[in-house]
Order: C-alpha cells, then structure tokens, then sequence
C-alpha cells in the first residue's frame, strides 16, 4: 500500500527503476597498467578526474563511519594526499569526529561516475598536527574561515536565520582582510589506508577490481584481483 502511494504521481515506477542500467565501456583496468603503489596510482586517477570537465568536483569523497554499531556517511572534500596517506579537514566537535573518537576505522569512496570508475580506500582516521591544521586554515577563503567559526556543526539549530546571524557576528569580529585565527574546534584528520580498491565499469557487468592491501608484517602493497 505504501508502495504504491509512494510511486503514484512521480512518473517514475519500479519498472522504470528496474530498468536504469547502462553497458560500460571497453576501457581496462589490468595489473600491468596500474603503478607500483597505489597512492601513485590514485594521484593518476585524480588528475583525470579534475581535468574531467563532466565531473564536479574531483575530490569530493564519502567517508562513512561506525559508532555505537550504526554506519553513518557524508560527503567531504580531500585537501591532500600523500604517501602518508588521505587529508580533510572538519569541525571536531562534528558527528563525524566524535565518531572516528570512538572507532578510527573509516572508509572513503570516490564516485567518478562518469569515467566508469570509482576507488575505496579502507583505513585509520587520526588527527594531524595543531600546526598543520592552521597552515592550511590560513589558506582558506575568508569566508569559509569565518563559516568554521559561525557553525557548530552537527548541533541542532533553530532556525537559518539563527547561522546567519552567528556568521555575521564573528564576520564584525574577524573583519574582511584581518587575519582569521583558527577556531580549536577546528582541525585534520589523516586516514592512514590500509586497503585501496580501484574499480573501472567494463562491458557485460565484468568490471574490473584491483586492490591493494598493506602487509602488516612489510608495510609492502598487494595487489590482488577481485570478481567484479
């Protein structure tokens, strides 16, 4: 019953849903054409994805967390990437933060749909330094800096007008052209990965999967092909 109310007047039934899919292209992904680590290879794929004029937004990633058993997933931006591993940058008072404190096992995802590919990075969430938070806060437009000062992120909140009335008082507070320090609540996290999946759609449903897992005895990458 619900069902079926849900569906009236959306133009758009399970038939219609059954029915999205379309066939991949012919591009592979083979292990003699990856780099020798992973990271190098995430790099390459990028900086495809940036000069992708489809996609917006390259770096925007899912990180999902468990706390207290429930699975919880947002969109976030990746700021760096190294060999260290995976940076971004957030509110530590947010649902997010409170939930790598209470387990630091994160995933990240990033769906560059349409290159037909996608990569999941399985790893450890651990603040990075106070120092290194604030250089790269003080890369921040001015508005985005006040914007970490004006929100409590996660916290319930009355009313829209009620943020914008919390921006425009740090806004009097930290003039346009002053310098904006960084709120303490504000801050890194590196995720340290563990596991990278690269994955690009082939035709037939027969995608191809490659993933790289970290020895725990060498700290070496493996590489391993996986059924689509």
């Amino acid at each position: 019953m619900g069902e079926k109310n849900l569906n009236e007047g959306l133009g758009l039934d399970r038939a219609a849903i059954n029915a999205m899919r379309r066939s991949y292209g012919e591009e592979g992904l083979s292990e003699s054409n990856v780099a020798a680590d992973p990271i190098s290879q995430f790099q390459i794929w990028l900086k495809a994805a940036a000069e992708n004029s489809v996609i917006v937004e390259a770096n925007a990633m899912v990180l999902s967390t468990v706390s207290d058993a429930a699975p919880t997933s947002r969109t976030v931006l990746l700021k760096d990437v190294t060999q260290e591993g995976f940076t971004f940058f957030t509110n530590y008072n947010s649902r997010k933060a409170n939930a790598i404190a209470d387990n630091p096992n994160v995933s990240l995802l990033f769906p560059w749909y349409a290159m037909e590919r996608q990569v999941i990075v399985l790893g450890k969430a651990e603040r990075i330094s106070e120092s290194d938070s604030a250089s790269y806060f003080a890369t921040r437009p001015w508005s985005s800096q006040i914007g970490a000062w004006a929100s409590s992120q996660s916290e319930k909140l009355e009313s829209r007008a009620e943020l914008e009335k919390s921006w425009e008082k740090f806004s009097l507070q930290y003039p346009e052209g002053s310098v904006v320090p960084k709120p303490p609540h504000w801050g890194g996290f590196l995720v340290q990965p563990t596991s990278i999946e690269f994955w690009q759609g082939r035709y037939s449903r027969l995608h191809d999967r490659l993933r790289f897992t970290r020895d725990s005895a060498s700290a070496n990458w493996v590489l391993q092909r996986l059924y689509p």
